[in-house]
């Protein structure tokens, strides 16, 4: 993997972890309020999936220069 990035790029790497740190975060708070078991599932699958995707963004963002 190319590790030379222009700065919008990384800018762009940067943007989606936020936004999947919101959306962990929000789906960890609903769990809280949900008594459906179903979508207490789907709720549990996202934060897993979720969690891996922030790693593995982590990861790129760590091998990442300018």
């Amino acid at each position: 993997m190319n590790s030379n990035y222009a700065l919008h790029e990384m800018l762009e790497v940067h943007e989606m972890a936020a936004f999947k740190t919101v959306c962990n975060t929000k789906s960890k708070t609903m769990q809280a309020l949900v008594t459906d078991p179903e979508l207490m599932q789907i709720l549990q699958q996202d934060v897993q999936l979720s969690q891996q995707q922030l790693q593995e963004l982590d990861r790129v963002l760590s091998k990442m220069t300018l």
